[in-house]
């Protein structure tokens, strides 16, 4: 990872559409420019997560999709 996020998000077990609307909440409630570690054994978060961060224009600053959980590190905003 970059650097330490300000939060994390455990996802693990919960399947679409509850990660994402559950990463929604999290993210409505945090500050531009903050971070956020997303841990999700869901693979359609593989897509949605990605998708949400263009279609609400936050940052998705790195990925891991190879092993899980999938780790998604995204910043609140595009600056």
């Amino acid at each position: 990872m970059l650097t330490t996020p300000q939060y994390i998000l455990n996802t693990q077990g919960l399947r679409c559409p509850e990660p994402l609307m559950i990463v929604r909440k999290t993210i409505r409630n945090m500050k531009n420019g903050e971070t956020i570690l997303i841990l999700s054994d869901d693979p359609s978060t593989i897509h949605d997560i990605p998708n949400f961060c263009r279609f609400m224009e936050h940052s998705l600053l790195n990925r891991s999709i190879e092993l899980l959980p999938y780790k998604f590190f995204l910043k609140k905003g595009i600056k």
